[in-house]
């Protein structure tokens, strides 16, 4: 059924899952531009790799995708089911190809009730055919985020996948076919999670697909002529509103378990308006309080709304903070326990450190270690030369730190290592630590 809900509809899906399957095929100085390489446990955003010890910042923008699908859902119910899922898009997709197969759905059904024969045959295998094909890429399409896309595709049309590669291929291609070729709805109804909990994140004030009773009922069949037009309200009982919904859900008994929201029945409703002179609205976007004539509350005024924006904005400040704050390599140092400090023969105090540093880079680099605050006339030992740190890798070495004892004033003295590159000054990374002393 055309209409304004089914275009936009058709947009949306499109702008978010066409560029999640491009994305992808995308390369960016050599290397794929966006990836979860498991393999080498790092996430690329073109000039961007997100380590495990920064992973914090993906799971915040998890977070924060939470907090927006929350907010949303408590203002506009399940926008996200009837607009982006990817079940419902899939569904979408192989229905489309179903009705361009095997026709509209009486054409549909009466092919289901006639015996087998050579044209019933051609058309059910195409349309597997067909789905196991879009399951396939699908399956691929999930895949290359995790490796790289054209390698990935240069060893599957060799046959040389690996056996991690082959049962993921086999189990996406599956979960596709299975979920958006046959379960279709029952999976929104029956499976998803997004569906038991959305209750209790929608209130008196969410708008949602409503009917309204008072001006459709009593419903009837459309009689020119009839006394009884007069008594009737302006539902036909059509039941174009059930045929178009994707589950199955009659919108004249209320809200449902099974509405996802997509606003399909709205432009099928108003289609029937149209011609029987009737105004549109009668199926529309509204909150149940308005549909009882309660008063209609400001959103702003909703508790929820403030937690959900509260938690979303802190997500993303806290996002923000960590690429601000993101250094080109990590620095960890790690002050000999066992024992604290040495007295040496000359009556110096020496402490040793265990230094580990990760280079981010994608370049080698040599580093020189140098360290503020401390103790007067302190000595770095074992840093003299830099040290080479390969790209992408890291490195663990040793360094010892020595003072004279008569400038030793307490147990604890606060002391600040400082790596820097020799090739690039930008690259560099600082540490605080304490130097440790005889207790006066």
């Amino acid at each position: 059924m055309p209409g304004f809900f089914r275009s936009l509809r058709t947009f949306a899906q499109l702008g978010l899952w066409l560029p999640l399957l491009l994305l992808p095929y995308l390369r960016w100085n050599g290397k794929q531009a966006i990836m979860f390489d498991i393999d080498h446990s790092q996430f690329h955003c073109f000039n961007l790799t997100v380590r495990p010890d920064d992973i914090w910042m993906l799971m915040l923008l998890a977070l924060a995708g939470s907090m927006l699908m929350f907010a949303v859902t408590n203002i506009a119910s399940r926008v996200w089911c009837g607009y982006f899922c990817f079940q419902s898009t899939w569904v979408d997709l192989f229905t489309w190809i179903e009705g361009k197969v095997e026709g509209g759905p009486s054409a549909r059904r009466k092919l289901d009730d006639a015996p087998w024969h050579a044209d019933k045959l051609i058309k059910k295998v195409s349309k597997h055919a067909i789905w196991l094909g879009v399951s396939l890429l699908t399956a691929i399409s999930f895949s290359i985020w995790f490796v790289d896309a054209f390698e990935y595709w240069n060893k599957l049309i060799h046959l040389q996948l690996p056996r991690v590669g082959w049962v993921t291929l086999a189990l996406v291609i599956t979960g596709t076919y299975l979920y958006a070729g046959l379960m279709r709805e029952q999976m929104c109804q029956w499976m998803c999670p997004y569906a038991r909990f959305q209750s209790v994140m929608a209130d008196g004030q969410t708008i949602m697909p409503s009917y309204d009773i008072n001006r459709g009922e009593p419903r009837g069949k459309l009689r020119k002529g009839d006394e009884a037009v007069a008594q009737q309200g302006d539902c036909i009982d059509c039941y174009q509103c059930v045929q178009v919904c994707p589950t199955g859900v009659d919108i004249r008994q209320g809200h449902q378990l099974g509405c996802i929201t997509c606003g399909l029945c709205i432009d099928a409703c108003n289609s029937v308006m149209d011609k029987i002179d009737k105004p549109r609205g009668l199926i529309r976007y509204a909150s149940p309080d308005e549909i009882e004539g309660k008063l209609v509350k400001k959103r702003l005024h909703n508790p929820w709304i403030w937690v959900y924006s509260s938690l979303l904005l802190a997500s993303c400040l806290g996002v923000v903070y960590g690429l601000a704050h993101m250094s080109s390599v990590t620095l960890n140092v790690r002050p000999e326990r066992q024992p604290l400090f040495v007295r040496m023969s000359d009556g110096s105090i020496q402490n040793r450190y265990e230094f580990k540093l990760m280079n981010k880079t994608s370049k080698d680099i040599h580093i020189s270690v140098t360290a503020d605050g401390g103790i007067k006339d302190q000595r770095i030992i074992g840093s003299e030369k830099p040290i080479f740190i390969s790209h992408e890798r890291g490195a663990s070495f040793t360094v010892f730190v020595k003072a004279p004892g008569n400038n030793i004033n307490k147990a604890a003295t606060p002391i600040r290592f400082h790596v820097i590159s020799q090739e690039d000054s930008a690259i560099e990374a600082e540490y605080n630590t304490v130097f440790n002393g005889p207790s006066l």
